[in-house]
């Protein structure tokens, strides 16, 4: 008898896994990033609206999310391409929004 969660509906991929893996990650770093260097204050971005470390983790998050729907789409595989253009949205998130 294996450990059964309940889960085997799930389509359960190495690149699903990484994904939620990606986002523990992201939240851990998060929250250690807070407690080593408070952030305090939010600032305004180039989009005009008060963000904190955490609001721009969620944008990059969702612009992320939005960026690979529009890729697979319009495109298709291979995912690489859409890959950069998250990264380079995330680093833009955090460092100008």
């Amino acid at each position: 008898m294996g450990f059964d969660l309940g889960l085997g509906w799930m389509a359960w991929t190495w690149p699903t896994a990484a994904f939620f893996v990606f986002i523990a990650i992201c939240i851990a770093t998060m929250a250690v990033w807070e407690w080593r260097s408070p952030g305090g204050a939010p600032r305004r971005g180039i989009f005009g609206i008060d963000t904190t470390r955490g609001d721009r983790l969620f944008i990059s998050l969702l612009g992320s999310a939005f960026i690979f729907l529009g890729w697979l789409g319009i495109f298709g595989p291979p995912l690489w391409a859409p890959l950069a253009i998250a990264v380079l949205w995330f680093i833009f998130v955090f460092r100008w929004v």
